[in-house]
């Protein structure tokens, strides 16, 4: 069984081929820069292919993407 859609190749080969010409850019409407690797190139298809609802498995577990604030507030903190 194919682990990726068709749909997925398309938006990975379409985001490298951007990426050689040097028009790929980073981030929600490319406000975080030129796409600076390969390897960057793809992740970035792959995450549009995602939101496009085509067959991609569910990201790795690297980095949490948790939005919070500092991890010692002051009323936690033993005085």
């Amino acid at each position: 069984m194919a682990r990726y859609g068709k749909a997925a190749g398309k938006k990975v080969k379409k985001a490298v081929r951007e990426y050689k010409r040097g028009k790929l850019r980073i981030g929600r409407g490319g406000r975080g820069g030129r796409a600076r690797s390969r390897k960057q190139a793809i992740a970035i298809g792959l995450s549009q292919a995602r939101r496009n609802g085509a067959k991609v498995p569910n990201r790795r577990g690297g980095r949490s993407r948790r939005s919070g604030g500092r991890r010692n507030s002051r009323s936690s903190r033993s005085r």
